[in-house]
This record gives structure tokens, C-alpha cells and sequence, in this order.
């Protein structure tokens, strides 16, 4: 009956109706309940408390210096640090073979993750989705922190590692995205991932990292004191036990449910793969056209570039032809002026040169002549001199 309790507990609602047709129609499906909590969490309709069932669906949020543990049917842990938000979009659980599927999306925040029998049974089933890709679990315990401002992801295996002394499996995380794939599968190994590139390549984590990691859930240390023990849950699975049975429902009809439901669920996977399908195809036919489209504008703008490059080289020919002709004359007007001129300066000083060179030859003529007139006086004078005495 333990077994059959969290069968029941993981595709039935709270409430049931049982209409003339022998159908049973399920509102909500139960996954787990809130353990410690501290601070304020909520989700999107409802406070939360302690002991709170919480359903396929729902998006639980915890604001500044809160925190919370849910206990999921499979006895895996999810534990959300401050200013977090996880909405927990797949969980499908059979407990007679501990097969089923958990995929939860981390939007914001802190998410630590310590995997249960699902994980264990296969432990590719587990998955959380990130922002920049998803972290694949492989049976262990990790923590993930998604920052919206820096649009980062950092994921830390913490264990078990191996040869553990529990005789666990050896933990292990595949970080991945479109990009490219990282495994951390060594105890406190790390890596990051960033929007639009591969995630970086596993490290061992430093004392200031694994701070920041512990920080997140700082706000648990002291709800954990007061938290769900394994006896409390025991006695919530009981009571719900009870309410299925006041019910009026057996193992059969029980299992026939959980059969339509697993169904139901295939259904629509299937069909949201198609309508993504088809999307996909519409978005890359309408990235064809505008390529297209924008490919036969810059046709024509190149076209028309090319014409006003031409008419432009043209125009600036002819002015460069035109500056040129002006240019040379102007040179050449400038050049004759300066011949003109350099002829005249030549032709100025040799007139001068002339006069100075006659100037000078009467000079000294008028000088010989005046010399020897006085030598003929004093010689006459000498002479005069001589006859009187």
C-alpha cells in the first residue's frame, strides 16, 4: 500500500469527482510537500507554509533572506535559496519500479539538488533547465546559481565522489547547451555558462566561490532545525493515504488512472513537439524571405551606389581636368611675369654699370692730363731759379 500511496499522490489532485460515466477527473497532480521553510515563499497564487502540498506546475518563489526544502514523491530534495524561482514543469513517478521523470526550470536564484529513487532507478531522468542551457544530474547531490543581471549560470557537484564510504554511486552533472558539454564528476568541481557560448571547462572550487554558493541558502540554516523529519513524513503520506480511501478508490481503478494520465502526458509532449516542429519551420522560412528580401535591397542600393559613384568620379574628373588647366595658367602666367621681371632687373644694372664704368675712365683722364701741366710749371719755375743766379 506504501508503494500504491505514492503512485496516487503523484498523478492525483486533491480532489476527485466521480461522475455517471465511471471517469475520474484529476484537477491537480500532486508531487510533494514544503519541508523547512524560512522567510517569505509563495507561488504565484498562494502564500506557502510548512507541510503545504505543492502540485505539477506551480512556481515557487522565495524573496530576499528566504529559502525552502520541497519533498518530492521519489524522496528527491529540492532546496530554493534567497530570491529564487523554480517552476516544476515534469514529474511522472511510478513507485512499484521507481521509473518516472522530474524536469524542473530554474528562472532565478539558487537551486540545490539532491537526487532520489527516479535518479537512482535512470539517473539520465532527472534534468533542470537553466536560462543558457540544462544540467543533466547522474545520481548526486549539486547546486546550481542562475544570475538574470550577469545572464550566467554556475553549477557545483558537491558529491558523493568515489569509492564514498556509503557505497553510493559516484555524482555527476553534465552542463550543456547548444554549444558545446562539460561533466563535472569530481566532488566540488565547477564550470560556468554564459548565454550564446559553450560552458567553461570544469575547476575545482575556491574558498571565495563555495562562500557564494552558501550564501544562497544561508536563510535554510536555521529552518532546517525546525524541518520535515522522516516520521513527519510518514504521517503526511498517511493522512493522504486516508483521503484517497474515503474516495471509494482500489489499486485497479487507481492504476487504470495513472495509465490514462502517463498517456495523456505522451499525447502532449507529442503534440507540443509538432507545434514547435512547425514553428521552427515558419521562423526559418520568414528568416528566408527578409534574407532574401535584404539581399535584393542591397542589390539595388549597390546598384545605385555604383551609378552616383560614377557620375560622382566623372564630375570630379572633369573639376580635376578643369583645376588642372587653370593651374597650369596660372603657372604659366606666373612664370612669365617672373621672367619679365628677372629681364628687367638684368637689364638696369648694366646701364648703371655703363655709366660708372665712363664716369670713372673721364676721371682719371682729366687727372693724367692736370699732372703733367704741374711737373712742366715747376720745371719752368726750377729753371727761372737757375737763370738769376
Amino acid at each position: 500500500m506504501k508503494k500504491l500511496l505514492t503512485l496516487i499522490i503523484a498523478f492525483l489532485a486533491t480532489s476527485f469527482s466521480l461522475q455517471a460515466s465511471e471517469k475520474i477527473e484529476i484537477e491537480k497532480q500532486l508531487i510533494g510537500v514544503l519541508g523547512a521553510i524560512s522567510g517569505e515563499v509563495k507561488t504565484t497564487t498562494r502564500e506557502l507554509k510548512t507541510g503545504d502540498k505543492i502540485y505539477l506546475g506551480e512556481t515557487i518563489i522565495a524573496g530576499s533572506n528566504s529559502g525552502t526544502q520541497i519533498l518530492l514523491l521519489d524522496q528527491s530534495t529540492f532546496t530554493l535559496g534567497s530570491d529564487s524561482e523554480v517552476l516544476m514543469d515534469t514529474f511522472i513517478y511510478d513507485p512499484e519500479t521507481n521509473d518516472g521523470k522530474i524536469i524542473a526550470n530554474v528562472k532565478q536564484g539558487s537551486l540545490k539538488v539532491i537526487s532520489g529513487l527516479i535518479s537512482k532507478k535512470n539517473p539520465d531522468n532527472l534534468t533542470i533547465k537553466v536560462p543558457e542551457g540544462t544540467l543533466g544530474s547522474r545520481g548526486t547531490e549539486f547546486q546550481t546559481i542562475v544570475s538574470r543581471k550577469k545572464k550566467q549560470t554556475d553549477t557545483l557537484l558537491i558529491g558523493p565522489g568515489k569509492n564514498n564510504t556509503l557505497g553510493l554511486r559516484p555524482g555527476a552533472v553534465q552542463v550543456g547547451n547548444n554549444f558545446g558539454k562539460t561533466l563535472l564528476n569530481k566532488p566540488y568541481s565547477f564550470a560556468s555558462m554564459k548565454q550564446g557560448s559553450a560552458p567553461g571547462k570544469a575547476k575545482q572550487i575556491t574558498q571565495k566561490q563555495l562562500k557564494k554558493f552558501k550564501k544562497k541558502m544561508k536563510a535554510l540554516k536555521v529552518a532546517k532545525v525546525e524541518g520535515v523529519t522522516k516520521e513527519e513524513r510518514k504521517a503526511i503520506k498517511k493522512q493522504i493515504k486516508q483521503e484517497l480511501k474515503a474516495q471509494g478508490l482500489d489499486k485497479e481503478q487507481i492504476k487504470i488512472i495513472i495509465k490514462k494520465n502517463i498517456k495523456k502526458d505522451k499525447e502532449k509532449k507529442i503534440a507540443l513537439k509538432k507545434e514547435r516542429a512547425e514553428k521552427k519551420k515558419k521562423n526559418q522560412e520568414a528568416k528566408k524571405k527578409k534574407a532574401e528580401e535584404k539581399k535584393a535591397v542591397k542589390g539595388k542600393g549597390k546598384k545605385k551606389k555604383k551609378k552616383a559613384v560614377k557620375k560622382k568620379g566623372k564630375k570630379k574628373k572633369k573639376k580635376a581636368v578643369k583645376g588642372k588647366g587653370k593651374k597650369k595658367k596660372k603657372k604659366a602666367v606666373k612664370k612669365k611675369a617672373k621672367k619679365k621681371k628677372k629681364k628687367a632687373v638684368k637689364k638696369k644694372p648694366k646701364k648703371k654699370k655703363k655709366a660708372v664704368k665712363k664716369k670713372a675712365k673721364k676721371k682719371k683722364k682729366k687727372a693724367v692730363k692736370k699732372k703733367p701741366k704741374k711737373k712742366k710749371k715747376a720745371k719752368k719755375k726750377k729753371k727761372a731759379k737757375k737763370k738769376k743766379k
